[in-house]
């Protein structure tokens, strides 16, 4: 059967419906690009790639021919894309604490107010 042996997040969109674009390994030995994560009506699902053809279709370039092949696949695909969004999110985290550290650290002082600066009604 199908051994997929890596599969790499190239781009992540955390909005549309297309979510992600990766590369899959196979065997080591041959690669898929331009396989696509998309968010459809029931959930994700994995895009082969395709190119668009004169009369207006669409033709997968590279496809599984089963579908215990596609299942593997997009198994593999998808739990890729969960560990990068993962990623992604704990670093968007770890970005917004560092900001609010980095104010946290800077003392919040006042100046002493004299009187002769206060105004008197």
């Amino acid at each position: 059967m199908v051994n997929v042996t890596d599969v790499r997040v190239r781009r992540i969109n955390q909005e549309g419906r297309m979510k992600a674009i990766v590369s899959v390994t196979v065997d080591d030995a041959f690669v898929i690009h331009d396989v696509k994560v998309v968010e459809g009506q029931n959930g994700l699902f994995v895009a082969m790639p395709s190119r668009k053809m004169p009369d207006g279709d669409y033709r997968d370039i590279a496809h599984p021919i089963n579908s215990e092949a596609r299942s593997i696949m997009q198994q593999h695909v998808l739990e890729a894309y969960d560990r990068a969004l993962a990623e992604l999110e704990a670093e968007q985290e770890e970005d917004l604490i560092g900001d609010d550290e980095e104010y946290a650290e800077e003392p919040v002082t006042e100046e002493p107010v004299s009187e002769e600066e206060v105004p008197v009604e």
